[in-house]
């Protein structure tokens, strides 16, 4: 009996391809942290550096209320915490080019010969994407929230802890970091077929609402500015995504019709 069922699982040619990509799925996750530790490491030495470049938004907003004042924590443990979790949100920017690169080698196997030409695009576009976003949310979104919220409480006297702080950092400036991606998501589905520019400016008002629904959900504050500052950039990039989108049916009709 024992015969009769002992058939190889590598002679399965429906269970083979699904086993081949969920081991380079596992194998690009290893590299992926492998390279974000480097990232972690590397950022490590400088982590008190980052961190001062990290509170000067709380500094300043304190500053522009009238109050004095920073930082302060409640367990001893706190300020190493910290550190961790600073050069860890450095990493990942640090070793983000290295993670890109591991998506696409992912990816990359799907794609026509002529697609695969555009690693040097993506790694560019993707790596550039995350960057700004996180940068806008450094410049832009996140001093007008802590502007906004201190001054709404400039009633009380703010005791702001670093733990609280840095958690409501690092949560916009990754969370803007990935929103700023969706052109490039948008690339692959429309590459894929699976949506096109009329599509999405079809879906208009379906996808602004989902955008605000979305941004609620994201924001670290339930206040409606800040809703606004991460609905704003997500509707700007839904626009760019739309173009992405027709320049990519446009390429695939050309070159069908070259056919």
């Amino acid at each position: 009996m024992a015969d009769e069922v002992s058939f190889p699982l590598a002679e399965d040619t429906h269970s083979m391809p699904l086993l081949v990509h969920l081991e380079e799925l596992r194998k690009r996750i290893i590299f992926s942290i492998v390279g974000v530790l480097v990232g972690f490491f590397s950022c490590w030495y400088f982590a008190d550096r980052i961190f001062g470049l990290m509170q000067r938004p709380i500094i300043q907003a304190l500053r522009h209320h009238g109050l004095g004042g920073g930082l302060v924590y409640l367990n001893p443990t706190e300020p190493f915490n910290i550190y961790l979790e600073v050069a860890f949100v450095a990493g990942l920017f640090v070793s983000s080019p290295f993670v890109f690169f591991q998506l696409w080698l992912f990816i990359a196997p799907g794609l026509y010969r002529k697609e695969k030409s555009y690693v040097l695009p993506f790694l560019l576009s993707t790596v550039g994407l995350f960057v700004a976003g996180g940068l806008f949310g450094y410049k832009m979104v996140y001093p007008a929230s802590l502007d906004f919220l201190i001054g709404y409480g400039q009633r009380f006297q703010p005791m702001i802890t670093i733990g609280e702080y840095t958690k409501l950092f690092a949560t916009i400036i990754i969370g803007l970091g990935l929103v700023f991606e969706m052109p490039i998501l948008v690339f692959f589905l429309a590459l894929m077929r699976v949506i096109t520019a009329r599509w999405m400016w079809r879906n208009l008002r379906y996808s602004i609402l989902a955008i605000f629904v979305l941004a609620a959900i994201v924001t670290p504050t339930s206040d409606i500015l800040n809703m606004c500052l991460f609905a704003a950039p997500m509707l700007a990039l839904y626009a760019i995504s739309i173009g992405v989108a027709w320049l990519v049916s446009s390429a695939r009709e050309r070159g069908a019709g070259a056919i």
